[in-house]
């Protein structure tokens, strides 16, 4: 009996249900068997990382990098999960690596060139497919990344001595417009300054008002960093990018401007070879039909703003570790009166700056700024021994692995970490490889250049306070690291030296 009714030929199963029921429980069908799906998917990579949880996981970690930062959120993963782990962002497998081995693997192979983020963000802020910093797009990334190359190497970096020395010691002479009524300088608006004004003076050659620029450009990093990783439903939003929105418009309008000035004075120019740098270079590209108006205003943005950026804090952060720690400067400057004397810097010191060199290095080992670099895999690979499939999301943790690895004293401030050379898979301030940051020499370049003319006139000292420390400065690390500017202790003391250069205070 029990066989007959299990038989089909005799038991019609749809022959006991009315026909309108099928109908009408097909949407409930579809939503039960879509949660058993999700219910019952299983995570079957072998890499470390929060679980998937009825796609919870995915969510709670895209979340995490939006609340804490990225540079933040990947510290916290990797110390949960270990130095090789997954996550979620935008809903895309995204590894975050702090492991030396992994990360040289990464950064020396052409299938790891593109970077990721939201699409609608870098469109928004004008690097979707244009510029170098985030252009994801491989193809037209190479036809850019030669323009820069030619100028931030060969004669362009050995010209960028002079510029950079005079434009600190203008600076300098100026100082009054960064103090305060206290008479403390605010460090970083002089760095920022000096970077803008060095760098238009090699790649663009326009006239501009430095202190609106540096406020522009604070206000477009902001929007570059909250945009990055946002959910394509916040830009149908109107009123939840309206701020960012001014804020990049403000700065590219302002390049415009400068821009078309520049196309301006080469047209009318007696001499092309009194106009040719940066920015006249990608304009005769235009003008060849090699790059699009759209890509040539953002490359002279990016090359702007690069310096401002990241290379000014940089510097803000030494000249805090050097006030600090008083046997660092002092071995700084007898290297200086040793290599430069009483002289201005030139190009044949910088490779003899070694003291100098040491120092900028372990800043930026110590107290990085950017210490995190994003890829996105081009093709199915291994990354020791873990498999790793086309377009998955990578972000090198660089600044946890420079406190994990090789280094005797990791935890500390101390030139002792770079007295013997160190392999430089273990130490990547700049990346290396077919995408390695294209201005790593001209910024050590610069970073000597301003530290040795600014230390030969003034010895610098923080306030007399226990908060005015790198160690317990208030930061946000999210795409860099930056000092809390509300702070009211990021200000320092200039104190002259005794020579008769020296500026009174």
């Amino acid at each position: 009996m029990v066989l007959e009714m299990l038989n089909p030929m005799h038991y019609n199963i749809t022959s006991m249900v009315p026909e309108a029921v099928p109908l009408a429980t097909m949407p409930i069908l579809l939503l039960t068997g879509f949660l058993l799906f999700i219910w019952n998917y299983e995570d079957t990579s072998s890499i470390p990382g929060p679980g998937y949880c009825m796609g919870i996981g995915p969510l709670i970690s895209h979340c995490r990098f939006l609340w804490m930062g990225i540079g933040s959120a990947c510290n916290y993963y990797n110390k949960m999960y270990g130095e090789f782990m997954r996550v979620w962002i935008c809903g895309e497998e995204t590894l975050i690596i702090s492991k030396s081995s992994s990360m040289f693997h990464v950064m020396k192979h052409n299938h790891y060139i593109s970077r990721f983020g939201s699409k609608l963000g870098l469109q928004f802020v004008g690097m979707h497919e244009n510029g170098i910093i985030f252009n994801n797009n491989p193809a037209l990334w190479k036809v850019v990344r030669p323009f820069f190359i030619k100028a931030l190497t060969g004669p362009g970096l050995v010209h960028m001595v002079t510029i950079c020395a005079e434009s600190v010691v203008r600076h300098l002479d100026r100082l009054e417009e960064v103090k305060n009524a206290s008479g403390f300088v605010d460090v970083l608006t002089l760095m920022r300054r000096v970077m803008l004004d060095a760098s238009n003076m090699l790649f663009l050659r326009i006239p501009l008002d430095e202190n609106a620029i540096v406020v522009k450009i604070q206000g477009y990093f902001d929007a570059w960093q909250a945009l990055l990783f946002k959910p394509d439903i916040f830009f149908k939003i109107s009123w939840l990018y309206k701020k960012y929105e001014k804020s990049v418009k403000d700065l590219k309008d302002a390049i415009d401007v400068l821009t078309d000035e520049k196309r301006h004075r080469i047209s009318t120019a007696d001499k092309l070879e009194d106009c040719m740098d940066f920015a006249t270079e990608l304009i005769f590209a235009e003008k060849r039909g090699d790059l699009t108006r759209e890509n040539v205003n953002q490359c002279i943005l990016e090359m702007l703003i690069a310096a401002p950026d990241t290379m000014s804090v940089s510097v803000f952060f030494l000249l805090f570790l050097i006030a600090e720690h008083p046997k660092v400067e002092e071995a700084i400057m007898k290297e200086i009166q040793t290599v430069v004397g009483e002289r201005d810097i030139r190009i044949d010191d910088i490779q003899k700056l070694k003291v100098v060199e040491n120092a900028i290095y372990e800043s930026m080992r110590y107290q990085p700024v950017v210490d995190l670099v994003m890829r996105k895999a081009l093709q199915d690979d291994v990354i020791d021994g873990y498999p790793v499939k086309k377009g998955t999301n990578i972000i090198l943790n660089i600044g946890r692995m420079h406190r994990l690895e090789f280094f005797p004293k990791p935890n500390e401030f101390t030139l002792e970490n770079f007295a013997k050379n160190v392999p430089y898979r273990y130490f990547q301030p700049f990346g290396f490889g077919p995408r390695s940051c294209v201005g790593k020499y001209i910024a050590m370049v610069m970073m000597k250049v301003i530290l040795v003319t600014l230390l030969k006139r003034f010895h610098v000292q923080t306030l007399q306070s226990q908060e005015a420390c790198i160690e317990k400065m208030q930061k946000t690390n999210d795409l860099a690291v930056h000092p809390n500017e509300n702070a009211n202790l990021l200000n320092m003391i200039f104190i002259p030296r005794n020579s008769d250069t020296g500026l009174e205070s």
